[in-house]
């Protein structure tokens, strides 16, 4: 008799763990999801083509899994220089940090919050990669590859 109720809570448990593995290929996060801890992940990066020889936007999501926010205070590249902007009834801001709400996300889009890439070493193409860093107050660093596509895409139709 104890022998078949330890089965099924042994197999409970395997499910429960490997559920927690999460390192998918939009994942990218070194981050924990105990309690009380943010569990960050990356999705949907991306930087359109430039069409300046100096500067660039790039984009993505950070969502947060876990039970605590956490907040994103850099990003930096071998690029060039990056900054955080907010973009609010027209008007860009830069920022020097964005609050990530616990069970919540962060999106860098076109028209929004968004990234900025100045005083580039070279003007990537499309179909290139261009490596992200980015540092949070609590969690670790997130290594993010951006690819770069064309100049007029839009995520929502893929184009």
């Amino acid at each position: 008799m104890r022998r078949a109720l330890l089965a099924p809570a042994v197999l409970a448990g395997a499910l429960a763990l490997a559920g927690c593995s999460g390192a998918g290929p939009d994942s990218g996060s070194d981050a924990g999801a105990g309690a009380g801890k943010a569990d960050l992940s990356v999705g949907s990066p991306y930087m359109p083509e430039p069409v300046s020889a100096d500067m660039a936007a790039g984009f993505l999501t950070i969502t947060n899994k876990g039970a605590a926010g956490d907040e994103l205070t850099s990003v930096t590249s071998d690029l060039g220089q990056v900054t955080m902007h907010s973009t609010a009834g027209g008007a860009m801001e830069e920022k020097s940090s964005f609050a990530i709400p616990a069970h919540g996300r962060l999106e860098f889009r076109s028209g929004g919050n968004h990234l900025m890439f100045e005083k580039l070493k070279h003007r990537p193409k499309r179909g290139q990669t261009v490596t992200v860093k980015l540092t949070f107050t609590e969690s670790g660093p997130l290594t993010v590859e951006m690819p770069v596509k064309s100049a007029t895409y839009n995520p929502s139709t893929g184009h």
